[in-house]
């Protein structure tokens, strides 16, 4: 690849940060030939994690991460409102929904997550599930009629989409199968914390029970838990999780196994085929291939598949796993990379902020924090280092 105008040039399929970041970088790195980005939604590219929290509360209702000018001055060509449905590598080319194709030099795959959906509830108005920015103002409407909300699923926005509810002043109740919300994440003693938050809010958690109905006419009535109790609600939200969006690979060639299998660069199986992003599973320092939920990780990723696209060298750089997740009035950060089966140690809680720190083969392998976002990002020297856990905890 060259950096001089001519050819197909550079296809994005994705309408979010990743594509964005992506386009961006490409005109930083003047690369000057076309740059094309695809996406099956009509709004210019946005953010997502607002959809959960300030849309839904209608505190805010424009999340373009850049304004139309900034494509037009780039001279970055949107294909809005079009879905790619599948990829040639061999003639490298896409199709469309429309039936038409565009040739690519090279191509980025950053079509990011769709939402897990329960193939056996029942096609009821009220039921919402929550990714794009249509489906967080329907779910707003909803919202403002609703006087008792489910929420199934106490993952992260489950939790977010939770919280905005409350704050709208719907009764809230909270199903999660597992024994505290985020605890396949972050682990029950964290979890029960979270779960603390919540029900000081008014919110009703119910743990390690499951939805076996839903009922309702037209519009869901009511929710049926697995522990036999019955909830009655006009609105129902689904928080169970999301999978990568690689349907529309299928048949291209591309390995896809939890997410499109990348190298440390964003390399995918197919020639002149890349990805990052949610949809993307890279290789880690380990040998490890990891998908990444991360906001924070796309640009990072960006930084090292461009000048890898150009055939330039990319800057080395020594990446902590960063989140944060936004409930109530509680910043909740995640900094490194902490599982459920690590030993926690928590060493602040006044009863609604907290810190605690992950210790894994003792090093620290985490640290969490809910309100506490000076002393979460202390830690970044000692994580980045996998420093003893008593250096932490001494």
């Amino acid at each position: 690849m060259t950096t001089s105008a001519g050819g197909n040039g550079i296809l994005i399929v994705g309408g979010g940060l990743a594509a964005t970041r992506t386009a961006e970088q490409l005109r930083r790195a003047e690369f000057a030939g076309p740059i094309t980005i695809v996406s099956d939604e009509v709004h210019l590219p946005y953010d997502r994690p607002p959809l959960s929290k300030e849309v839904l509360r209608s505190e805010v209702d424009d999340v373009t991460l850049k304004p139309r000018e900034f494509y037009d001055e780039k001279n970055i060509t949107l294909r809005l409102g079009s879905a790619a449905t599948g990829v040639d590598t061999g003639a490298q080319t896409v199709t469309l929904d429309d039936g038409s194709t565009l040739g690519y030099d090279e191509l980025v795959i950053a079509t990011g997550l769709v939402p897990r959906r329960i193939p056996s509830f029942p096609d009821l108005d009220g039921i919402r599930v929550l990714r794009s920015f249509d489906e967080s103002l329907a779910l707003r409407q909803h919202a403002s009629k609703a006087q008792r909300a489910v929420v199934v699923g106490a993952g992260f926005i489950g939790c977010e989409v939770a919280a905005s509810l409350r704050g709208l002043g719907v009764d809230v109740v909270l199903v999660e199968p597992q024994p505290a919300p985020l605890a396949a994440v972050l682990g029950e003693q964290i979890g029960g914390l979270v779960a603390r938050l919540h029900r000081d809010e008014g919110v009703d958690v119910r743990t390690g029970v499951g939805v076996a109905e839903v009922r309702g006419d037209s519009h869901v009535e009511s929710v049926h838990l697995t522990d036999g109790t019955e909830v009655t609600a006009d609105l129902v939200v689904v928080g169970i999780g999301s999978r990568p969006a690689t349907d529309w690979l299928e048949g291209s060639g591309i390995e896809v196994d939890n997410g499109v299998i990348c190298d440390a660069a964003g390399r995918t199986s197919a020639p002149n085929v890349w990805a990052l992003g949610d949809v993307a599973s890279w290789r880690d320092t380990k040998g490890h291939q990891v998908r990444v939920e991360h906001w924070s990780n796309v640009a990072e990723q960006a930084r090292a598949v461009v000048p890898a696209m150009l055939g330039q060298d990319a800057p080395a750089a020594v990446v902590v796993p960063y989140f944060w997740s936004d409930q109530y009035d509680v910043k909740i950060q995640c900094l490194g990379e902490p599982v459920a089966t690590d030993t926690v140690h928590i060493v602040e809680d006044d009863g609604r902020k907290f810190l605690a720190y992950y210790e894994r083969d003792g090093a620290v392998a985490g640290v969490v924090g809910g309100g506490m976002p000076g002393k979460v990002m202390k830690a970044r020297g000692k994580i980045a280092a996998a420093a003893p856990i008593s250096e932490l905890l001494g």
